[in-house]
């Protein structure tokens, strides 16, 4: 009796190991939490801000990136603060211009409460000088954002990744730029768009990116198009498998182009990444 409870006690022990294991494979195969950028939605959103952002967030979107010149869309800095505690979301970055980035921007996006203020795009230059001024520029920011405790940084686009006469602006920009400085937003659906590898990208330069953007391609040739997350051709479990391990604190949905409308498709990207296992 003594062995075989012996063995009983072993058994268990084992059993409740592997158990432990499954649970932490399966709760780092999922987003728990999500959000999603507002563009997504530009066609609506600025007739009512407010319902809309409710809307997004009885979908399940726990956070929201911003845009546009008013990133708290007419609302002071506590309100906005206060408006979407409300509705159970936190605005966690907002994308904004370089000519429209300045201190008193930056001042008021910290005292919102955002984390992050982002370049979203500087078009493609013409010379790896060009892209070192960028890279001075964004450094600039900055040092004005680590004086309101907040981050900036930049978002890509597939030009980003293309390789021009030998240069590569993606790489001059993250070799040009102190990290505790400047940090990065992914978009996922341009780096694939652009042919990149971004599994590689990410083993390599996965530490400077904090935050992603979850966009699908239905096709990339002769011109990419986007769908919605479940119908395209961009593998999201092996992408967000990588992220994950990289260390991508926000998860970002944005569409730009819809089957039906925004509004249906910000409903069934949500439920996508919702059930997603990767």
């Amino acid at each position: 009796m003594i062995i075989n409870r012996r063995k009983f006690l072993q058994q268990s022990a084992s059993l409740a190991a592997l158990a432990l294991i499954a649970n932490r494979v399966d709760a780092k195969g999922t987003l728990k939490q999500f959000g999603c950028q507002l563009y997504s939605i530009r066609d609506v959103l600025p007739k009512d801000p407010k319902g809309y952002m409710k809307q997004l967030a009885d979908m399940g979107y726990e956070y929201f990136e911003s845009y546009s010149k008013d990133p708290l869309w007419g609302m002071t800095p506590k309100d906005s603060k206060s408006y979407l505690s409300d509705i159970g979301v936190k605005m966690v970055s907002t994308h904004l211009g370089l000519p429209d980035t300045n201190e008193e921007m930056i001042a008021k996006c910290a005292e919102a409460g955002l984390k992050y203020v982002i370049c979203p795009g500087i078009g493609m230059q013409p010379s790896a000088d060009a892209w070192k001024q960028k890279a001075d520029a964004f450094t600039k920011n900055g040092e004005i954002a680590k004086k309101y405790g907040i981050k900036y940084g930049y978002h890509n686009h597939s030009y980003s990744f293309q390789n021009a006469n030998g240069v590569k602006g993606q790489r001059i920009l993250l070799e040009n730029t102190d990290p505790s400085l400047v940090m990065f937003e992914l978009d996922m659906c341009w780096i694939e768009a652009s042919g990149e590898d971004t599994l590689a990208h990410l083993k390599q330069y996965g530490k400077r990116y904090e935050l992603c953007h979850i966009k699908q391609l239905e096709t990339k040739d002769p011109k990419p198009k986007q769908t919605d997350l479940e119908k395209g051709i961009i593998d999201y479990k092996t992408l967000l498998r990588a992220a994950k391990d990289a260390g991508i604190k926000y998860y970002l949905v944005e569409q730009e182009q819809y089957p039906v409308s925004p509004i249906d498709s910000m409903k069934n990207d949500a439920v996508y990444l919702k059930n997603l296992k990767f």
